[in-house]
């Protein structure tokens, strides 16, 4: 129930707020997915046996912590907007390009250093 100082927003704002939830849900979704996939499928590195969770636990943790950090930063969007606040800046882009770039470097050390 909103407080006195607060309104219910234009549900267009609402429902483009939820889509991007639903996005970054579906974004954590595969890189879940994706980790797994490596883990279990990927063949092994050979005589690095460690390889494939090196390159899949880093995306499982990824995918976890985008779900919960996303449904965070929903719930700060929605209570800015109904506060007529501006919106907090989104720290999840970041956290995302910096993990999978880190993730990449370690995949092409782990192919290079498998020959």
């Amino acid at each position: 129930m909103p407080t006195p100082a607060e309104h219910e927003p234009d549900a267009r704002y609402t429902y483009a707020n939820e889509r991007t939830f639903l996005a970054w849900i579906r974004t954590a979704l595969a890189l879940v997915a994706a980790g797994l996939a490596v883990i279990q499928l990927l063949p092994p590195f050979h005589g690095i046996h460690w390889g494939r969770r090196a390159i899949g636990i880093p995306l499982i943790v990824l995918g976890g912590s985008i779900a919960l950090l996303s449904y965070r930063e929903w719930t700060a969007n929605q209570r800015a907007m109904r506060r007529d606040e501006p919106l907090p800046r989104s720290w999840l882009p970041l956290v995302l390009a910096c993990t999978i770039t880190a993730v990449g470097l370690i995949a092409a050390v782990l192919a290079v250093l498998a020959k």
